[in-house]
This record gives structure tokens, sequence and C-alpha cells, in this order.
């Protein structure tokens, strides 16, 4: 055996290149000295940086995984030593080049356990003071239990107000938008709805941890709640309505009620639940504000019910739910009573003295005048709206039409205020005089004075031309003459009002009309006038009434009262058909007449109609006369 100067066999074993020296030991120490060197630098600068690592990191479990490393490399570089040839000695670059990759590996390998170290230590801050926070939340037996669900409850209260009457600061398009007005149309915006049953849901859900008295679920839920209002307050909501928050007061409103709410729902949690959370909070005390709330609860429609249903479903009991809702009642009913008690205690009362008169007619009296109002005001207000406070609306425009069957209208006249003249007090004094003998006329026209009667002038020739097709015409002529089913002649009349003035009604109408049965005169004297064979006016009996009412609402008739044989008083008129064949005149243009019959030949022209008209209730009483 050939050995170095110096080295002993254990250096020896634990050189991986002084295995080949007995090949190489006759070929001179140049070769000899190249490969020693180089291993000799390989472990030197592994072991300082395994004994930087481990000054580092003293743990025990780290240097244990760095000396696992440097075994395995030294086994890996002396199984390479073994494998090569002594023809490896002739490549020394190849050798330093894999030295300086080996010595790299090793410094990521370190710098890799350093950055897992920090973030390891950064995880475990972060982790402990949390694990910690919420253990002491969940799960401290010495905490002083609180109850402020009373508290958090107002609060939700109040968001659902402001958002129910300040829906306009959270639309884009809403801004000029009126709630009211818009439930009126019987129209619900989806994104007001959406709101209003999120807020709804929220105050369910929180009742619900309340009676489970989950502290753990009731944090879950504070934060979802905080971090859903915040990105729906501070990003959503201004992309949506196109305004900054601090631009929008009934979103900062509705933010800062929440923010009290926040505060008093991490109280809640801090404290956690108390042990007895049933019953009411108006209950608490016994007094008139307390009852007069309380009462006021149980009036709101089916709020008791729902109430009672969420405790009986969210609390452990054995009881049914119609035996709770008995229970309910009969904590309410205790509760009245116990006021009651309270009551007599602050003012006590002698037994066995009556009460005093000032008592009776001051409490006694204002309760009858009271329930006499409610019963007797309706009647009241109705009768005085229009007779003391109403004004007078008289009709701005008046529309006759005159038809037969469904063909084209035969007459249509429409007049304004120009030719409608009101009433004058001999007019009304004539008119008294006319009906004097009929009771039931005079009771009529006693309700009405002079101011609210008016006389439609309707001229008594068409205002437009008669424009019909020929086989319209002689299909006309043919059912005159021949049909076997009657035919119709209609008189309507439509009323205008100026809502400006008062009254809920702008348009009134009404009509009359006569059945021409197959052999009537009438019918084969209009074919007559159709034909051109005929040139005399055409008589139709009880056609026009005279005497109309314009009521307050949508239907106008004739006034049954001023007719004694109703129908068969009505008016007589004529009807002519016109024709203009001047040659002036673009084709043949025709037209019909109207005019009252065996009338003064100077007033024949003119078709006068009477309108009694009801008095309406000023606008600023409108809202009420139309309820009466």
């Amino acid at each position: 055996d050939i050995q170095e100067p110096g080295t002993s066999s254990d250096t020896a074993t634990m050189q991986p290149y002084d295995a080949a020296e007995p090949l190489s030991a006759g070929l001179g120490d140049e070769h000899e000295k190249e490969p020693r060197s180089k291993n000799v630098d390989l472990l030197d600068v592994m072991e300082r940086d395994g004994k930087r690592l481990t000054e580092e990191d003293p743990k025990k479990e780290g240097s244990v995984r760095l000396r696992k490393k440097n075994k395995k490399a030294k086994k890996q570089d002396s199984k390479e030593s073994l494998s090569e040839t002594p023809e490896s000695g002739k490549e020394p670059g190849k050798k330093k080049q894999k030295g300086k990759k080996s010595e790299a590996t090793l410094r990521l390998i370190a710098l890799g356990y350093k950055i897992q170290q920090i973030f390891i230590t950064g995880f475990q801050g972060v982790k402990q003071p949390a694990q910690s926070f919420f253990r002491s939340i969940t799960k401290d037996k010495y905490r002083a239990s609180t109850d402020v669900y009373a508290l958090m409850f107002l609060t939700d209260v109040i968001d659902f107000v402001i958002v129910i009457f300040g829906f306009w600061a959270f639309g884009k398009h809403s801004a000029a938008a009126d709630i009211a007005s818009t439930l009126s149309e019987d129209q619900v915006p989806e994104a007001f709805l959406v709101m209003l049953l999120i807020q709804f849901s929220t105050m369910i859900i929180d009742r619900a941890l309340y009676l489970r008295k989950a502290v753990l679920g009731k944090l879950i839920f504070q934060v979802v709640l905080v971090v859903g209002i915040h990105l729906w307050m501070f990003f959503i909501l201004p992309a949506v309505t196109e305004r900054m928050f601090s631009q929008n007061f009934v979103a900062q409103l509705w933010y800062f009620v929440k923010c009290i709410y926040f505060g008093l729902s991490a109280y809640q949690i801090r404290c956690g639940y108390p042990t007895r959370i049933l019953g009411n909070f108006l209950t608490k005390k016994f007094n008139h504000l307390n009852l007069f709330l309380f009462q006021g609860f149980r009036l709101v429609p089916f709020l008791v019910e729902l109430r009672a249903v969420m405790d009986w479903v969210w609390t452990d009991t054995t009881l049914s739910l119609s035996d709770w809702m008995c229970v309910e009642d009969i904590y309410a009913n205790i509760f009245i009573i116990k006021c009651s008690r309270e009551t007599e205690k602050k003012y006590p009362q002698p037994k066995g003295q009556k009460k005093k008169k000032i008592v009776k007619y001051g409490m006694g009296g204002l309760i009858i005048f009271f329930l006499i109002c409610i019963i007797w005001f309706p009647l009241l207000f109705i009768s005085l709206v229009r007779s003391v406070v109403g004004v007078v609306n008289h009709p701005i425009d008046v529309t006759v039409t005159f038809k037969l069957g469904g063909y084209e209208p035969l007459f249509t006249m429409s007049v304004q205020q120009q030719s409608i003249k009101a009433f004058t007090a001999a007019e009304y004094d004539e008119l008294t005089q006319t009906f004097g003998d009929n009771a039931v006329a005079m009771q009529f026209i006693t309700l009405y004075s002079y101011e609210d009667i008016v006389t439609a002038m309707i001229e008594g020739s068409s205002g437009s031309v008669w424009r019909i097709s020929p086989p319209s015409r002689q299909e006309v002529i043919k059912e005159l003459l021949g049909s076997p089913v009657d035919l119709t002649l209609r008189l309507a009349w439509t009323f205008q009002r100026d809502l400006g003035k008062g009254g809920t009604v702008e348009h009134t109408f009404g009509k009359h009309s006569i059945d021409l049965e197959p052999g009537n005169p009438v019918r084969a004297e209009l074919a007559s006038l159709l034909i051109g064979n005929r040139t005399e006016p055409v008589l139709v009996p009880n056609m026009f009434p005279s005497y109309m009412r314009a009521p307050n609402g949508a239907e106008a008739k004739p006034v049954s009262q001023l007719y004694k044989d109703d129908e068969g008083d009505y008016q007589n008129i004529t009807l002519s058909l016109m024709s203009d064949r001047s040659p002036n005149s673009s084709g043949n243009q025709e037209w019909w007449d109207i005019a009252i019959a065996n009338c003064d030949p100077a007033a024949c022209s003119v078709l006068p109609m009477v309108i009694f008209n009801d008095k309406v209730s000023p606008p600023s009483l409108g809202f009420l006369a139309g309820y009466g």
C-alpha cells in the first residue's frame, strides 16, 4: 500500500479519490496531487456551509437534516469517484465544474429552508393571536352576559324605514322617482323589493341566532355582514348610482345607523347571550308608555304571530305550537293586568265611592263625541263639502254624436265654452215655474242654484261631412229596407271638465238609443233619403233628452225627475240629409242636420241642452271627498 506522508487510513477512507492511489502511484506526483486537492476543497466548502447553517439555526431538526444531506452528498461523490477510471484524472476541468454545481445546490437548499422558516414564523405570528382571540370570544367562561337585542332590532327598523323613504338614493335612475307614487300605480321596483327582502332576512337571521344563543354563528354572521356591507357601500353602490359615498346623504345615514348596529352586535358577541331570552322587552316595566307601545305592537298585522312562531321554532320546548300561542296570550293578558294594578297603586281610589262627574263627563263625554263623529262624519262631510266648500265646475266641452247601427256617424257636433251659457236667476225662476206642480221635479231642482246650471247651445248642422263609401251606403239602404232584425239609432254625449278647478273625473259619458224594428216607417223614410227619393226631414220620436245631469262620477244621465213619462217625454227630432252640388265644390259633399220637431223657426238651428252640474270638492280636499 502506498500512502501519502502524513495521512492515516481513516483519512483515506473519508476521501474517495485515495482509493485510486494504488493505480496512479507510479505515474508521478503531478497526477496524484490534482484529484486529492480537488476533493479536499469540496469537503472544506461543505463543512464550512454546514457550520454556517448550524450557527444560523441551532435547532436540532435543521442540523440533522443538513448532516443527512452532507452524508448523502459524500456517498454520492464517493460512488462517482469509484466509478471513475484512472483516465478521470486527466479531466480536471470537468471536476471543477461539478464541484461548483454541488456548492450552488447546497446554497439553494439553504436559502429555500430559510424562506420556509420565515413563512412558518409569519404564519404562526398571525395564527396564534387570531386563534386565541376567537377562542376567548366563543369559549370564555368568565364573562358577564348581556341582552342588547332590542336595541339591535331598533336600529334594523330604522334602516328599514330609511330604505323605504330614501329608496331614490340607492338607484341610478331613481333620483327623481317617488316610491309612494310608484306603489300607487301598482308598480314595485325590483331593486327596492330586493333591498327590503335582504333587510328583512337579516332581521330574521339575527332573531334566530338570538333565540339559539349561537355566539359562534353570530360572530360569522357579523363578519359576513361587515364585509358585504362595506363592499356594497364603498364599491358597488357608487358604481351603480354614479355618485361618491361622500355625496350620498341617505346612504351615509343608513351606514351610520348600521355602524351602531355593528357596535351593539360586537358587544353582544363579546359578552355572550343571557340564559333567559324569552319575553317581550316592552313587558319589562309596567307603565302607561309600555302598555301603549305593547298594544300598538299587537295591532300590527301578523307581527305577533310571526314572532311567536319563530320563538317556537328556535326554542327547545315540549309545547305544541297551539299551546305556545296560548301561553303567549296568557303572558300578554297578565302584563295588561299588571299595568292596571300599577295604575291603581299610583292613583288609588277609595272603595265603594261613585266616580266624580268631572271624570265621567270629561272622559266619557269625549269618548261618546268621538264615536258619534266616527259614525256620522262621512255623511256630514259629503253633505257639507259640496254645499259649503264645494266649487262649481262647468263643462268646458260638450260633444253630441248620432249613429245609425254600426256605420259611420250621421251627426257629430262639439261646442265649447263660448256656446255653453250659464243660467241666470230669471231663467232659474222660469224653470221652477214650469215644474211648479211637480213635487218630484221641484225636489231635484232645489238641490241646485242657478250658478250650477248651464245651457249648451248645440248647432243643428253636423260639424263634419258624412264620409261613407258607395258600397257601405248601399248596405245601409239594404238593411233599412230588407233586414229582419232591429236597427239601432243611438245618441251619445260627452262632457269634459277642468280638473284644475276640482273633482276627480275629467270626462263624463252617457247615451240614449231606440230600436227601429222591421216595418217601422222611420226605416223606410231614412232609406228614401239615402236613395234620393225624399227631401223632407224624417221625424224620429222621443230621441233627444233636453235635461241632463253631470255628476262627479263618469256617467251622465238624463234627469228622470223632470220627465213624467220617463223616455216617452224626450223631445222629437227631425233628420235631414243635406248636400252641396255647387260647381265650386270638389265632388258631392253630404252632411246631416238635426232639429227639434215643431220648433220656432228662428231657433230650429240650435239644440238646447240644459245641464245640472254637481258641485265638486276643491283640490285641497279632493283626497278626502274621493273616499267619503
